[in-house]
């Protein structure tokens, strides 16, 4: 039964949907950025262009050659410093690998919460979005407004005598009934639904 209690959670999670949800919403707010990037790039390529243009091909060759010249002389350099620092210490290296497995688990558990986080904030968003497109929003915000303000609850009228106070006799001494405590009052909350679209 564990599986099928498991299944049917997973299955009726809305999470999932509200991730999507959420991360259409975020791709047609960046959308709605690219015309505007089209337009810069449109006004600022012929500037580029009559750059590129005007360059000498020598020139960029040589710095081209230059700098290929100073990335292998920083390589050469660089490689026979480590090889000159490599310690030869078979313990010293097997202790820095398991330090090192040691942080990689650390950093992928940390990636894993964070993209844990990131999942949910999406989802928020995501449920937000669905209850705008729905028009849930008001519904909210009323509900919000009955919360903070209050709602008058209805009093309950009860017309049927108590057996304690039908029954007394006078005879006998009356001790203080304990008091117990009043059974909390469900109240129940009509949903809408709003109809299938066409």
């Amino acid at each position: 039964m564990a599986i099928t209690d498991d299944l049917r959670k997973t299955l009726s999670d809305p999470t999932p949907l509200y991730f999507a949800a959420g991360t259409a919403d975020l791709a047609l707010q960046q959308a709605k950025k690219v015309p505007a990037l089209v337009e810069q790039l449109r006004a600022e390529a012929p500037a580029r262009i009559d750059a590129v243009r005007n360059t000498d091909p020598k020139a960029v060759q040589e710095r081209a050659a230059a700098r290929a010249k100073e990335a292998q002389e920083t390589l050469q350099t660089r490689v026979n410093e480590f090889l000159g620092t490599l310690d030869v210490d078979l313990k010293k290296i097997g202790e820095q690998a398991q330090d090192f497995a040691l942080r990689g688990v650390g950093v992928a558990a940390e990636y894993a919460v964070k993209a844990r986080e990131t999942y949910e904030r999406v989802a928020e968003h995501g449920e937000q979005a669905v209850r705008n497109w729905r028009g849930e929003a008001a519904e909210d915000i009323e509900e919000l407004a009955i919360a903070v303000e209050g709602k008058p609850e209805p009093v309950e009228v009860n017309d049927e005598p108590k057996p304690a106070e039908a029954r007394t006799e006078p005879a006998e001494e009356k001790k203080p009934a304990a008091k117990k405590a009043p059974a909390p009052r469900r109240t129940t909350t009509a949903k809408k639904t709003t109809p299938p679209a066409k």
